[in-house]
């Protein structure tokens, strides 16, 4: 099992790995167990079609990874095509396929497999869990357009929801369902959809720009929007109410995306300049946190997450190669650390 170190010092490398080593070059460490619990799990989707999606962990100390671990503790076992995001529910993982039509199921500390879902699951998305049931947004971005519902407990399939406008990223808030109607940078529509019927309960449609991003935070919803001039984040109840005095304009900021929120701050970006803001302030900011690699049109920070005080970003030097994944500082956006992860990363999940 290789792992490569990532830092120059190393801490608590007996707590971790309970081993010790007497080889001077830690380049690349072999060890024999690892766990994956208190870590990053980085999504990797891979080239459309080369069905080379893979996960690569890095300790929560930034100082070691390990690659493609999903097959390594699976036989060598070919995770499939496009892994679009990773969601968690008790002590499982479910990792989002899009192009191969399923979502596979692992332990999310130790990433050996224990099931899949395929019934009625086409073109994947997104996925969340509410009301012991797990919610997947389809979308083949021709005809079919739906929400999927599986139980918790067992994976079996519950109910299928269709939809006229696209369906793309699924959050949960205060036990209730929002689905970003917006796919691609078009669209201004969310939907409620209540999980004790799991039927579609309102539209909140958002006055200004297009949703590129919507999230979850302490049971509300939040989303990004924007124009060519500005960009606007909407706060939304957990019953389905925009709130529009907690609107947050952001004058001057084109065609804001990638909203997070960490430690009481609002994360976005805009082109290849990041930005924050205090969730509690309405003055908007001028100068961007950071300024990332400009990967082009649709590539540009194509993986971003905010956790922990560290922003996690990818450049994927358009799927021709692995991507780079730099970490920040989400205090002062001074660079942390710099690695190279799968093909085509497009997420950074906290693995607790």
């Amino acid at each position: 099992m290789k792992i490569t170190r990532l830092l120059t010092l190393i801490f608590a490398f007996a707590l971790l790995f309970n081993i010790s080593c007497s080889n001077d070059d830690y380049d690349d460490v072999i060890i024999p167990a690892i766990t994956y619990e208190n870590g990053y799990f980085i999504s990797n989707e891979g080239k459309f079609n080369d069905k080379n999606a893979s996960v690569t962990f890095v300790t929560k100390n930034l100082s070691f990874k390990q690659d493609n671990i999903y097959s390594v503790n699976n036989n060598n076992e070919i995770l499939g095509d496009v892994l679009q995001m990773i969601a968690f529910n008790g002590d499982n993982a479910f990792l989002v396929m899009n192009n191969s039509n399923k979502i596979v199921v692992v332990n999310r500390k130790n990433f050996k497999k224990v099931g899949e879902i395929t019934n009625q699951i086409l073109q994947p998305r997104s996925m969340t869990v509410a009301n012991g049931n797990l919610y997947v947004t389809n979308h083949d971005f021709n005809t079919n357009k739906y929400v999927t519902v599986y139980k918790a407990s067992d994976f079996s399939f519950v109910k299928k929801i269709n939809f006229t406008e696209p369906v793309e990223k699924i959050v949960e808030a205060g036990g209730n369902v929002f689905v970003q109607n917006a796919s691609g940078g078009y669209g201004n529509k969310i939907t409620y959809v209540n999980t004790t019927s799991n039927s579609i309960q309102s539209e909140i449609t958002v006055p200004n720009g297009d949703i590129n991003r919507t999230i979850s935070f302490n049971s509300n919803v939040y989303a990004i929007a924007g124009t060519a001039t500005n960009s606007y984040i909407y706060k939304i109840s957990n019953t389905g109410a925009l709130i529009p005095a907690e609107t947050k304009t952001l004058t001057g900021i084109p065609n804001a995306t990638n909203l997070q929120i960490d430690n009481g701050k609002f994360y976005f970006s805009s082109g290849n300049k990041v930005y924050t803001m205090s969730m509690t302030s309405s003055t908007v900011p001028t100068t961007p946190l950071l300024t990332a690699v400009d990967g082009g049109p649709y590539n540009t920070l194509y993986g971003f997450s905010v956790i922990d005080g560290r922003i996690f970003t990818s450049d994927i030097k358009g799927f021709t190669e692995d991507s780079e994944i730099t970490v920040y500082s989400a205090l002062d956006g001074s660079k942390l650390v710099s690695f190279k992860a799968g093909r085509g990363s497009n997420g950074t999940f906290s693995n607790q």
